[in-house]
């Protein structure tokens, strides 16, 4: 039994669609099928959720917004005549759309929002459901208020254990089952929305609620890199990797799967196949518990900008019991969550993700650390880019650090922040974000180039 997600450019237009569609018939063990909004069809296409943001925006601001919601019905309506459908499934789009909208009269704009950028999961899921019925596939559309059952605000929007209880009767339909990614609803009816690459989260989800052998996460691309093909020239391709391996990957800049939506199948034991869409005959990159040793000790090499480091600085800090706790709770009260905590016997650095901040929370940082923690120095410094070099093989493999710092200096760059796990299965540097392609392409050559597998 396979849970098989598709990505917005899989469901981006009625030929996407129709290779789903075949992908599905193709295997009868294929019987859950998560789907995302329609991404873009060309590189000048806008996709279905940018079009949704204005729409919410335009009624956020209590704008007209009838020629907004056309647009988005404009792109569906193209689908529903590729696929053959009948003109009433837009018809029904176009009502659930100025529903929302009307209904948004009552709601604050986060809740506008996150129910608008949902439609798109929610209608492209309708649409699909109809058009494999058309095809003479039995297929029930299940909407998450059915079952996906997350908790309330204002924490991070997360499936509660009911959820998965809920969600697993499923498993006895003998109908496809079609399912919108990306939201699920709290116990008090309220719709909200998972972090980026939500339908992801969705599709593992379901995964583990109905006991799945296999996650299929369908998207534009044969497999998995070991490093950015669009800075790294023909990197080497992934066939298997380990959950930790890729939440490591997808925590410093692997879009192609959410690092998030690993928790679920994690503590299953659920493998995930990534695979193409368009090349579905194409092995694909399997995420697994464990795997086979290679020779290479480092799996693969990612980066991501949007960083920024608070340092504090106070003589005789290692002395001074619940130093760094009085630190992090302050963040914890500005809402700020923190990535890294590298330190030294009397200075301490906390990376944190760039778009938590704004100046009025810096200064009121910056003035309660120097007031309630009597710091000697405090500053905030932006800019910068964490690059991640990830492998099971790493903890047996001596000296990688330091070939590692020898690449990176080899590009003259200063390495700002350097920090290893006690897994021993990453290694982190904190650099200048102008140098992150640079030491992306030498690391790359350090570990990649010099061995053959």
């Amino acid at each position: 039994m396979k849970v098989c997600k598709f990505g917005g450019t899989s469901v981006a237009s009625a030929e996407q669609i129709k290779k789903v569609a075949n992908i599905i018939k193709s295997d009868a063990t294929r019987r859950f099928v998560v789907v995302s909004a329609p991404g873009k069809r060309t590189s000048e296409d806008t996709k279905v959720t940018d079009l949704l943001i204005e729409l919410a925006n335009a009624v956020i601001q209590k704008q007209p917004f009838d020629e907004k919601i056309a647009k988005v019905v404009s792109r569906y309506e193209d689908n529903a005549i590729g696929l053959g459908l009948d003109y009433e499934i837009c018809e029904i789009i176009e009502l659930d759309l100025k529903a929302r909208c009307e209904a948004a009269l009552k709601q604050n704009d986060d809740a506008i929002m996150d129910s608008l950028k949902a439609s798109g999961e929610d209608n492209n899921a309708k649409m699909i459901a109809a058009y494999f019925n058309s095809i003479g596939m039995p297929t029930r559309y299940v909407s998450p208020k059915e079952g996906l059952v997350v908790n309330d605000a204002p924490e991070r929007t997360m499936a509660i254990a009911e959820a998965y209880e809920e969600l697993s009767s499923l498993k006895d339909s003998q109908e496809i089952i079609l399912f919108p990614g990306f939201f699920g609803y709290t116990k008090s009816g309220q719709l909200r929305t998972f972090d980026r690459g939500g339908s992801d989260i969705t599709g593992a989800i379901l995964s583990a609620a109905v006991g799945a052998d296999l996650y299929e996460n369908f998207t534009d691309v044969d497999c998995v890199f070991s490093a950015n093909p669009k800075v790294v020239n023909n990197p080497a391709e992934i066939v298997e990797i380990t959950y930790r391996e890729m939440r490591e990957l997808s925590y410093a800049g692997f879009s192609v799967f959410h690092d998030e939506a690993l928790m679920p199948v994690v503590k299953q034991g659920i493998p995930v196949n990534i695979k193409n869409t368009n090349n579905p005959q194409a092995p694909g990159t399997r995420i697994v518990s464990k795997r086979v040793e290679s020779k290479r000790p480092v799996t693969g090499i990612s980066a991501d900008s949007g960083f920024s480091i608070l340092y504090v600085s106070k003589y005789l800090m290692n002395r001074e019991i619940g130093f760094g706790r009085k630190l992090l709770q302050i963040l914890e009260e500005e809402n700020i969550s923190y990535e890294h905590t590298p330190s030294g016997l009397d200075d301490i650095s906390v990376i944190i993700r760039s778009f938590q901040l704004d100046d009025a929370k810096e200064e009121r940082i910056l003035q309660r650390v120097e007031n309630e923690l009597q710091a000697d120095d405090v500053n905030f410094r932006h800019g910068f880019s964490m690059i991640v070099v990830v492998g099971e093989g790493m903890k047996y493999k001596t000296g990688l650090a330091a070939s590692a710092t020898a690449a990176i200096s080899r590009t003259g760059a200063n390495i700002e922040m350097i920090n290893q796990g006690s897994s021993e299965v990453s290694l982190s540097f904190g650099v200048l974000e102008k140098y992150e392609n640079v030491i992306l392409k030498e690391l790359y050559s350090e570990f990649f180039s010099a061995i053959t597998v």
